[in-house]
């Protein structure tokens, strides 16, 4: 009788918990590793892989995506999950809120979440959880069922809204965000949001931890003016003029008042998200020294990471935060390496190019913005993060177990007995260069397209399924919605 489902030998592992790599073998047994030592007798397995001197690392927990944006819920989880498997990740957390996308409808979420789970359910590739954006006081009345009957514990406030719609300058905000007459999506909102999500943290000490807010930190007020100069001024409406429209200092600002109000209201959990400039960071490190007291984690794309105004190939590339000049890019290397920035991410949202693009596609004011990217997490961290000086275990932890440990997925991120199997073969030292046609997302493009990828995820497993298998996509969907408020997750 064998002892263990699956056995993965032959490959050097990489744990967030230690600082070596080292060879050995992972058993696996009920989805769950059940061993983790060099020699594991072969035999003892009903089904053994051989990991040929590779890197096996936890599946990636990619924090930040957006399935169900700009294509029906239920194709993009689909898709975008089976580009997710391609780049290791093995558990997605994706935004959703109510208002024009995603379900393109308002109301309360104890009508809307539901549907997003039926819509979601059983069509992932990978484990995945939702980030709840409430949009509403009615929102802030719900968050205690959210939380403790939907297991959400992450919320997310999007600051730029007050005069800007996702793509730009917006003058009917009420009928963008599908909110009640008379409300208004601003910093009062936001304050109430935060005093809210701390009165549920008080009342379930023992789920406080995993109870966070995460901000989209942009200034709608400078974007607004600024993108008018830029309008104004002529030249090329092109990547770069979008950044100077969302300069950086407006992160800058965004993150200093979320940082008050977080101060005001004693809510001590605050994600900043996907910080995109040097302004950005220096702003997010001023805010932790001013507020000690304050949990700030600090997140970053990999989009970020490996494009900029020099190497990214045209309009495709248009998301919020923008990308940034050179310059901005290694600002961000420089902070990830000095152990400034708590997560790396993907922002994943397809955006098929017949909806990206306006009428002029050279017009970076009428496209749509972000794109997709999770397939490029892992092996683009891995590829040009060991390059530049980090090791693996770090890795390891920027893209696993530190947004697994924030986001209460208690069973994800590690590799080590007890912990769900989610394993990722990663070959180092073959790379690939980004072509659009080699992903499983549906969109047609790549913001990355023609960047060098220093290493390639060659195989995925699921807690121990194997979903991805030398580069390939393989069986039926099997990932399943985490709970998290659960305590045994």
């Amino acid at each position: 009788m064998t002892a263990y489902d699956l056995l993965i030998r032959n490959v050097r592992v990489v744990r967030p918990d230690l600082d070596t790599v080292e060879d050995s073998d992972i058993a696996i047994k009920d989805g769950r590793i059940a061993e983790i030592e060099p020699g594991i007798d072969p035999a003892a397995a009903r089904e053994v892989f051989d990991g040929g001197g590779k890197l096996a690392m936890p599946g990636a927990v990619d924090a930040h995506q957006h399935w169900g944006i700009y294509s029906p819920l239920d194709q993009d989880t689909a898709t975008e999950s089976r580009a997710a498997a391609q780049g290791g990740v093995t558990t997605g957390l994706t935004y959703i809120r109510t208002g024009q996308y995603y379900l393109n409808k308002g109301g309360p979420y104890r009508e809307f979440f539901p549907e997003v789970l039926e819509l979601s359910g059983g069509r992932a590739y990978v484990d995945h959880a939702f980030h709840v954006a409430p949009m509403s006081r009615e929102h802030i009345g719900e968050l205690d069922d959210l939380v403790m009957e939907h297991g959400v514990t992450s919320f997310k406030i999007f600051m730029f809204y007050g005069s800007h719609g996702l793509h730009g300058r917006s003058e009917d905000q009420t009928k963008f965000l599908m909110t009640p007459p008379g409300e208004r999506y601003d910093y009062a909102h936001f304050e109430f949001v935060m005093r809210g999500i701390q009165q549920v943290r008080e009342a379930h000490p023992e789920l406080a931890d995993r109870i966070s807010l995460s901000l989209h930190c942009e200034t709608a007020e400078i974007m607004a003016a600024y993108t008018k100069i830029v309008e104004e001024g002529g030249g090329p409406r092109d990547l770069d003029a979008y950044h100077r429209s969302r300069p950086p200092h407006s992160e800058g600002l965004a993150i200093t008042i979320a940082s008050y109000l977080a101060h005001e209201t004693e809510l001590a959990n605050i994600n900043l998200l996907h910080l995109s400039s040097a302004k950005a960071l220096d702003a997010a490190l001023r805010m932790r020294t001013a507020f000690p007291h304050i949990d700030f984690r600090r997140e970053v794309t990999i989009g970020h990471l490996l494009a900029n105004l020099d190497n990214a190939p045209g309009i495709g590339a248009k998301v919020n935060p923008p990308i940034r000049p050179k310059e901005d890019m290694e600002a961000l290397w420089g902070h990830l390496i000095a152990g400034n920035v708590d997560w790396v991410v993907s922002d994943h949202a397809c955006c098929k190019d017949e909806i990206k693009f306006g009428d002029d596609r050279d017009d970076v004011f009428l496209a749509k913005s972000g794109f997709g990217g999770t397939e490029y997490l892992l092996p683009g961290l891995v590829g040009e993060g060991v390059k530049r000086g980090l090791s693996l275990p770090t890795i390891a932890r920027l893209v696993a177990s530190n947004p697994a440990e924030r986001y209460g997925l208690h069973r994800k991120g590690h590799l080590a007995p007890g912990y769900d199997a989610d394993v990722a073969i990663v070959d180092p030292s073959r790379g690939f260069v980004v072509s659009a046609d080699d992903s499983e997302s549906a969109q047609e493009y790549s913001a990355l397209e023609g960047i060098e990828i220093g290493a390639t995820v060659t195989d995925t497993f699921l807690r121990g399924e194997q979903i991805l298998a030398a580069g390939q996509v393989v069986g039926e969907p099997k990932g399943r919605f985490v709970h998290r408020s659960r305590l045994d997750v």
